[in-house]
């Protein structure tokens, strides 16, 4: 039976969205984050598992840019985000991370995201402010669904990708880190199970 600690090398998938401030991960603030991991049937597919999602308050000192919250429709300020601070969100977000990594039976997890740079910047930004020393994350290594979108769909936006691969994605729904997160999961895991029902894996041994 296969496992998901051998299909990416101990590597834990876990798909994570962003919506912040600005685009600085130093200087900008991190608003909004949501994290799904995944888990393996008895076939070899992948399919979404566990949610992660954290309405955040601006960490002290936060620069907000004004177009930045024009485009996603944040209001930092509001009472009714049920905003936490950072440091709960973030320790929250690692601890059941390295709990899933475990379950799994993996070494380390790996960021997954679209214009993965992007999130896992502020991602690393986050757990630096907050002083969290034993983050499951891989400081620099990610899974990009852009470039695998691009390779295996011939689409980089993820609006696009998502229905050339016959998901459902609703525009008026985007830039909410969950839905975007969701979505994004969806994603990796048909491009995953794609690649294997093509053959492309397991790779077959050498006698």
């Amino acid at each position: 039976m296969p496992t998901l600690s051998q299909r990416f090398r101990g590597y834990f998938p876990v798909v994570i969205d962003v919506e912040t401030a600005g685009f600085i991960a130093g200087t900008d603030a991190l608003l909004e984050l949501a994290a799904v991991t995944v888990k393996m049937d008895e076939n070899g597919l992948l399919h979404p598992d566990e949610t992660f999602h954290y309405h955040i308050e601006p960490f002290e000192g936060a620069n907000l840019e004004p177009a930045a919250l024009e485009f996603n429709g944040i209001d930092p300020n509001c009472a009714l985000r049920g905003a936490i601070e950072e440091s709960d969100a973030m320790k929250d977000l690692c601890k059941g991370v390295r709990k899933a990594q475990k379950n799994a039976d993996c070494q380390r997890s790996v960021i997954v995201a679209h214009n993965a740079a992007f999130d896992q910047g502020f991602v690393n930004a986050a757990i630096a402010r907050c002083n969290i020393k034993r983050t499951p994350f891989h400081p620099f290594v990610s899974f990009d669904t852009t470039s695998l979108a691009g390779l295996a769909l011939g689409q980089t936006v993820l609006v696009k990708a998502c229905r050339a691969a016959g998901i459902d994605f609703d525009q008026n729904e985007a830039h909410s880190a969950l839905y975007d997160a969701q979505k994004t999961t969806e994603l990796f895991c048909y491009m995953v199970n794609r690649y294997q029902s093509l053959g492309g894996w397991p790779l077959a041994e050498e006698e």
